[in-house]
């Protein structure tokens, strides 16, 4: 039988989520306000314990729809890292958080839990200007800096579009999250992405407007995005 000291304490294990959406052309945070005894009243990203039968992964999928009404087919869920600094949770066991990426397109008003009176979207920029609970502000920093990072060199982009598109509505999704058009200049953007191989694939459709007919896409077969597209400019060549 196992001993257990206090060099030796017992875990338990939580899933946190950094979801992330657009909404009016602002990369936005799912965030909650806590109703439960620690940290009552305070912000935090949406989340909870992982049950003694439940697979990380798992837990983090049950989150999502318990505590916004998101479903495993309405984001790209990516893990982050993990969080153990002795004392990052009130509680009086030790708690490790296992984060997590959540990346959609549209994704519904949330909907709080029974852990939460409040759910609602916030702009990253003022999220990250809040005191959130635990390490949460760390927590939520870290993965907006993964999901900028993810945009060079991945196809990750097409994650906040929705099944279609056009490039200009592609190129909004890098300034949303880029915070900036800084090197996105269209007909270099347009470039950069008709380039790379297997980023998006055409549709054959057209949209008509006020301007020129622009082309529908939808996301191509790669991950990887060969050439890289970098936030401190597109390369002119």
């Amino acid at each position: 039988m196992a001993r257990y000291s206090s060099d030796f304490p017992i875990f338990a294990v939580a899933a946190d989520i950094v979801v992330l959406t657009i909404r009016a052309d602002a990369l936005c945070v799912l965030l909650i306000r806590r109703s439960g005894s620690v940290a009552h009243g305070e912000w935090a990203l949406p989340g909870g314990f992982v049950r003694a039968d439940e697979d990380l992964e798992a837990a983090a999928y049950r989150e999502l729809s318990e505590e916004a009404g998101i479903s495993r087919d309405d984001v790209v869920l990516e893990q982050l890292r993990t969080y153990g600094t002795p004392g990052r949770d009130p509680r009086p066991e030790r708690v490790v958080s296992v984060a997590w990426v959540a990346l959609g397109a549209s994704l519904p008003d949330p909907r709080p839990d029974t852990d939460a009176d409040r759910a609602e979207w916030v702009p990253v920029e003022e999220a990250l200007g809040r005191s959130l609970a635990f390490d949460h502000t760390q927590i939520l920093a870290d993965g907006v800096e993964r999901a900028r990072s993810k945009l060079e060199y991945t196809t990750l982009a097409t994650a906040f579009c929705g099944p279609t598109f056009t490039l200009p509505e592609l190129r909004r999704v890098y300034v949303a999250v880029w915070g900036g058009e800084e090197g996105l200049d269209p007909r270099n953007f347009q470039r950069k992405v008709l380039g790379a191989e297997g980023f998006v694939a055409e549709t054959g459709e057209i949209v008509r407007g006020r301007g020129r007919p622009a082309k529908v896409y939808r996301a191509g077969g790669e991950r990887g995005l060969h050439p890289p597209i970098m936030r401190r400019g597109l390369d002119p060549n």
